[in-house]
């Protein structure tokens, strides 16, 4: 879709401009100058001094706004061109990256289209769903943030009903986690097999006349069934990961069609992939030599639909698949041939808004810009791409088919994602996380006297940590006493002076922070004897994960999006 045929309406005056701010380095929407008295006239030019065109382009046969051409390179002297050239290179680094997904996509768009009118045009265009409290009603810019993408089967785009199931409901068959951390230095996109076999929960859902219904959960079903199935929404697949990560909070959703892979790719001037052997695949239609390859359109949805030209024909060997292909499309994003093209950028404005749908929480063109923008602080090499870890079904027999959590690892990888810890700065991390360790003498378990209570943790925290404690680490002089009565955002460990080495003992056993430990007084236990005094709160996540995650990554394969890798 070219930029003179996409037409942005919005009620623009066609002798509007676009024209570059050199104080913000952006593209600003002006108004067409009233009538004024005519100017001096300009010596006419001479040899020496050859015409120079209008920077800014007429409006289009839509009545769009023209947006500006290309800078000159010559004809510019003095410090008004080296002002320009630097707002130039200004305006390039300011873009908004908008996550999406027809099967699965990302993209960059520019911050650089000002102007009230067409920034109202482009929220009109984000579709919204209301997920009955599944998620947040605001996007704070200062915290670590998780928005689950999800891609959908649904075939309501031009040209989609030639794919699968025309009568689908739109399952979630794509689903990426992406947690972006809290100082900004990385990001994990971690893929959730859609044949997962998992439990779904009960889920409120809004009707179309404004009342509330809740869908009844299943156990033991496909992930893929959270969404579109007995009328679930995207609220519903929320839950369901929230369930899956063992309660860790899903603050927004994104989500898209088959449409959206084709007309991204599009936008952006096709994405260049990497084949390792030539694919000819009847079903999804993908014809590619080995080697490289720029694909749009028809063709990269069919490169993010193809399962039987990679590894064993499975979904997970496509999912490694679909995460090169993101890869790539986020490195052409950041790519001059996009940043420094005002038309492409309008173009993936008007494509990426048309292909979402949010919930109310992000469901506007300003907060989804805060979105692009925290997340574009990222290093593009700590940005890992990795997979849920699972196993084969052994309900399915000899014909594997689906597939079931593996629990260990999968606890690990969550903890890391809720740690804010890094897949690319494990030994960083491990440094820091030594140094937050108390350091000092430690007493032996079976020395160690304490009373838990539940401050805040999930339900029946305390007891299973108490038999955790007693069975697998040989803390027997413990005690739990129920909840506390108050709610605290987090785990805290009380001891007198005295007992500090039964405090370093169990908070190493525990994995607890140095910052969690609290001298001061210990209280008496039902014995009448001087206990230390564990409160679990809103951050713990059960007996043996640690609250200052893990010091070595899961064994999970995983690829940053800075990696150039060859589908195979």
């Amino acid at each position: 879709m070219s930029t003179s045929e996409s037409g942005h309406g919005g009620g623009f005056d066609p002798a509007d401009q676009w024209v570059l701010n050199p104080d913000t380095g952006e593209y600003e929407l002006r108004p067409a100058p009233t009538a004024e008295p005519a100017a001096p006239a300009e010596p006419a030019p001479t040899a020496e001094q050859p015409a120079v065109p209008a920077p800014r382009s007429a409006p289009d046969a839509t009545g769009r706004p023209g947006v500006p051409g290309p800078r000159r390179a010559a004809g510019r002297t003095g410090a008004r061109g080296r002002a320009q050239r630097k707002a130039g290179k200004r305006s390039t680094g300011k873009r908004i990256l908008l996550w999406t997904t027809g099967t699965v996509a990302f993209v960059v768009v520019a911050s650089a289209v000002g102007g009230y009118l067409y920034l109202k045009h482009l929220d009109s265009n984000i579709s919204t769903t209301d997920t009955a409290g599944a998620t947040s009603d605001s996007f704070s810019k200062d915290k670590a943030f998780n928005i689950l993408v999800i891609g959908t089967d649904k075939r309501q785009g031009k040209g989609d009903s030639g794919y699968g199931d025309a009568n689908s409901v739109g399952h979630a068959d794509t689903n990426i986690l992406l947690h972006v951390s809290q100082d900004r230095t990385n990001a994990t996109a971690l893929s959730i097999p859609r044949d997962l076999i998992t439990d779904i929960p009960d889920c409120p859902t809004r009707q179309p006349d404004g009342s509330f219904k809740t869908v009844p959960g299943t156990r033991g079903v496909r992930f893929n069934t959270s969404l579109g199935q007995l009328g679930r929404d995207p609220g519903c697949t929320v839950r369901t990961v929230e369930r899956l990560a063992g309660g860790m909070k899903v603050d927004h959703f994104m989500m898209a069609d088959f449409n959206a892979v084709k007309t991204l790719t599009t936008a952006v001037g096709g994405v260049d992939v990497c084949l390792a052997h030539a694919v000819k695949d009847k079903k999804s239609h993908l014809d590619l030599p080995a080697g490289p390859a720029k694909i749009e359109g028809e063709q990269a949805l069919a490169f993010v639909r193809t399962r039987y030209s990679w590894g064993n024909f499975g979904d997970l060997d496509r999912i490694k698949v679909q995460q090169q292909f993101l890869g790539a499309l986020f490195r052409k994003m950041k790519s001059d041939s996009t940043l420094t093209s005002p038309g492409r950028l309008l173009d993936l404005a008007e494509t990426a808004t048309k292909a979402l749908t949010v919930d109310k929480g992000i469901g506007h063109i300003t907060t989804l810009k805060d979105v692009a923008l925290e997340l574009k602080k990222v290093p593009p090499k700590n940005i890992t791409f990795a997979t849920l870890p699972v196993r084969d079904n052994p309900a399915d027999g000899p014909v594997h088919k689906t597939v079931i959590v593996q629990e260990g690892p999968a606890r690990q990888v969550f903890s890391m994602i809720e740690n804010d810890a890094s897949f690319t700065g494990v030994k960083k991390k491990q440094k820091a996380q030594e140094a937050a360790q108390p350091k000092g003498a430690r007493s032996a378990p079976g020395d160690v006297r304490v009373d838990l209570y539940n401050a805040g943790a999930p339900d029946g925290s305390a007891q299973t940590t108490l038999a955790w404690l007693q069975t697998e680490k040989g803390v027997t002089r413990s005690s739990q006493l129920g909840n506390a009565g108050t709610s605290q955002p987090r785990t805290t460990l009380e001891y007198a002076p005295a007992q500090a080495d039964q405090a370093r003992e169990l908070a190493d056993l525990m994995g607890l922070p140095a910052s969690a430990l609290k001298p001061g007084r210990s209280e008496t236990n039902a014995q009448g004897l001087p206990a230390i005094v564990l409160r679990l709160g809103a951050d713990f996540r059960g007996a043996g994960v640690p609250l200052t995650g893990p010091a070595t990554p899961p064994a999970v394969p995983t690829h940053t999006a800075d990696q150039v890798k060859c589908a195979s």
